[in-house]
């Protein structure tokens, strides 16, 4: 007997094969990837989709992106900013990110990346030492959980006044709703969350899309 897809199999595979418009760099990005230990931190093409959707709506032209891995999201991202644009790169992975800078290049827009290899912490705070508080359009966070809570602060002084905030994996396969789940990871997604709801600095939304994904606008 053929076995069925689940509903959730078919809808991923619907978005997938059926409402991508992913360029061919970002599908070679993918397949070079998903070849990869550790394929499962890529980004999904909807929420790629979603960050290029969110530059075209705010104008952004500056971007700090907080975990980069192979580099789909700086990829998808540089592809929709006008020819000035820049991203800033952070990562710690020479390995990974190396897999993404080829592809970068082929596409036409590496110039566009400002890739960073160093602690995120680290390269936020030379930013802001160097003068680059509120110049920042967008920020999208996809990195170490426990760090979520100092990258959110870190960017938020980035933001320029009505720039806007993009954090991945909020809801973390839905143990941050879970009061029996404790460990390092969920419980710092799970009080910044609850942070970001009592935060007058931003307004905010959480979706349940993907892995739970948080927009902060900087008021």
């Amino acid at each position: 007997m053929a076995q069925r897809l689940s509903s959730a199999e078919m809808v991923t595979r619907f978005i997938d094969e059926r409402m991508s418009r992913e360029m061919p760099a970002q599908q070679a990005l993918r397949a070079e990837t998903r070849k990869l230990p550790g394929s499962g931190m890529m980004s999904r093409p909807e929420a790629d989709a979603l960050l290029q959707l969110l530059i075209k709506l705010t104008g952004a032209k500056r971007v700090i992106e907080v975990g980069t891995f192979t580099g789909s999201g700086s990829l998808a991202m540089a592809l929709v900013l006008p020819e000035e644009g820049r991203i800033v790169a952070c990562d710690v992975s020479a390995e990974w990110t190396a897999v993404g800078r080829k592809h970068w290049q082929q596409a036409g827009v590496a110039h566009k990346i400002d890739l960073r290899l160093a602690p995120a912490g680290e390269t936020i705070a030379a930013l802001l030492k160097d003068g680059a508080a509120g110049t920042y359009d967008m920020a999208f966070v996809d990195a170490d959980k426990t760090g979520y809570d100092a990258y959110y602060e870190g960017c938020l002084k980035l933001l320029r006044q009505g720039g806007l905030m993009v954090l991945d994996n909020m809801l973390w396969s839905g143990d941050v709703a879970d009061p029996d789940k404790h460990d390092k990871d969920t419980d710092a997604l799970r009080a910044l969350n609850l942070k970001i709801k009592d935060d007058d600095r931003v307004d905010f939304c959480l979706l349940s899309a993907d892995d739970g994904i948080l927009l902060a606008r900087k008021r």
